[in-house]
């Protein structure tokens, strides 16, 4: 049996008992009899050894994937992504389509609710982008909400990946595909750890956010509710060691009520690029020598003073739309330059740019 295909049975016999997989694949165990590999399932998962009686169609769906640009990454091999090689429960094999260096890349998962509101989506972009442009990997999950609005910042000035809940051949939601596709077209990936066929099931979701964390420095959580899958990833990136943070939001909106209990809990709080720096401490020359670095200052910043500036004075000094220019300065804001106050906008302190 072709060593590849190999992996992908086991794959769909062992996930998500990676911790077995992965000590037989690094013991290079790969060709032995599938048989040999039995012993080690955990209790409630041998009857996923009936997939082996329908090893044709198996191999057939494997064939395709391939031609399409998957490929399988085992625990052990020199290009399996290094920090979710070091969690406790690392998946024994994933599938990856697109650049697997780009696995190794410093990367902050973003993630949050579904049905975020205009705000949620709103920073879940534009902070992306902002990520991006400074050389991080923005992970996410793919799913509708911050996830999707997260790559498509992302997208905008970098690089993405997204992590599924479901096989290479059942991407979710269906909705995404083209987003997906893009993700792959601008140098990012695709990884899943689950055999083809599988379906997007509810209990896959909670082990596709272990590897979102598990991929990244850290983990910003946008918008969430008390009972949500980010509050889970935002966990278990705790569990893993990482950095957590959390952007506030309004008292009235219910979805900031997990975000402000991260908060409460230790997190960090999250309004702009340098809460993320100071977050990581020593770990800030690291990040530089990865290539990290805090973008430019935007162009805009020339046009603003040392006082107030109206939004009228900003119009006539800069020609651009209302519509534009408050776009500019809403990103400002978000990113540390300047402060929205009574009146107009203020150069935030150290922002000064001639």
């Amino acid at each position: 049996m072709d060593g590849q295909f190999k992996r992908l049975l086991l794959q769909a016999l062992f996930s998500p008992s990676s911790a077995a997989l992965g000590r037989a694949l690094k013991q290079h165990r790969i060709n032995a009899p599938v048989s040999d590999f039995l012993p080690l399932l955990p209790a409630g998962l041998k009857e996923r050894a009936n997939l082996l009686n329908n090893t044709g169609n198996l191999s057939v769906q494997f064939e395709s994937l391939q031609e399409q640009g998957w490929r399988w990454i085992a625990l052990g091999d020199p290009d399996y992504p290094s920090l979710l090689a070091s969690i406790n429960d690392a998946p024994g094999v994933i599938a990856v389509r697109g650049d697997p260096e780009i696995l190794n890349a410093p990367g902050l998962a973003m993630v949050g609710a579904r049905n975020a509101s205009a705000d949620g989506l709103d920073n879940s972009r534009r902070f992306a982008r902002q990520l991006a442009g400074s050389g991080f990997v923005v992970v996410s999950g793919l799913a509708l909400g911050v996830d999707a609005a997260a790559h498509r910042g992302a997208i905008e000035a970098g690089q993405t990946v997204a992590v599924l809940g479901s096989g290479p051949d059942r991407l979710y939601p269906p909705r995404n595909a083209c987003l997906a596709s893009r993700i792959v077209e601008t140098g990012g990936a695709l990884v899943t750890e689950f055999a083809p066929g599988s379906a997007p099931l509810p209990a896959q979701f909670p082990l596709r956010n272990r590897v979102i964390s598990g991929l990244s420095l850290g983990t910003i959580v946008v918008e969430a509710a008390i009972k949500s899958g980010s509050l889970i990833t935002a966990r278990t990136a705790l569990t893993q060691g990482r950095e957590v943070f959390a952007i506030p939001g309004s008292i009235h909106n219910p979805l900031s009520k997990g975000c402000h209990q991260l908060l409460r809990d230790g997190a960090n709080w999250l309004e702009s690029m340098d809460d993320i720096f100071q977050a990581f401490g020593d770990f800030h020359r690291s990040i530089e020598a990865a290539g990290i670095s805090e973008a430019a200052p935007p162009a805009l910043l020339r046009y603003l003073t040392s006082g107030l500036n109206s939004m009228d004075v900003l119009q006539e000094r800069t020609g651009l739309s209302m519509e534009e220019l408050a776009g500019q300065l809403s990103d400002l804001e978000l990113e540390g330059w300047v402060e929205r106050v009574a009146g107009g906008y203020m150069k935030r302190e150290g922002s000064f740019h001639p």
